[in-house]
């Protein structure tokens, strides 16, 4: 399939897409013509690259996480030191904005939830 229809099933725009290329994220196939040519593994890719990134992990540690999961599909070792340390300073910093994330959520249901009872009358 072509640029256009992976990022139509993906809802990651054709640049993006190629940003990701750059970066190493995905390797598209070429045709004779040049032409960059996805499969459905790519699809996945795309959308996983994709995830890792809006979840807020930088696009060098998204290629170590997928080349990792790449390898544990391979059975092969996935985790050397300098990757594990990566990945343990990205881990506190991943639960640090989840919990900033949470206590978010958690104040925009209760101001949610406020609201509508003081809409309705009741306190």
């Amino acid at each position: 399939m072509k640029i256009g229809e992976v990022a139509e099933r993906t809802g990651v725009a054709a640049r993006l897409i190629r940003y990701y290329e750059q970066q190493g994220l995905v390797s598209a196939d070429r045709a004779d013509n040049g032409y960059r040519s996805y499969t459905e593994a790519h699809v996945d890719r795309v959308e996983r690259a994709a995830g890792l990134i809006q979840a807020g992990i930088p696009t060098r540690l998204v290629k170590v996480l997928l080349e990792a999961e790449d390898a544990c599909a391979r059975e092969e070792p996935t985790c050397p030191d300098e990757v594990s340390q990566l990945l343990a300073t990205e881990l506190d910093g991943l639960d640090q904005r989840i919990t900033c994330l949470t206590r978010s959520r958690d104040t925009i249901r209760r101001y949610l939830a406020q609201t509508r009872s003081n809409a309705s009358g009741t306190t």
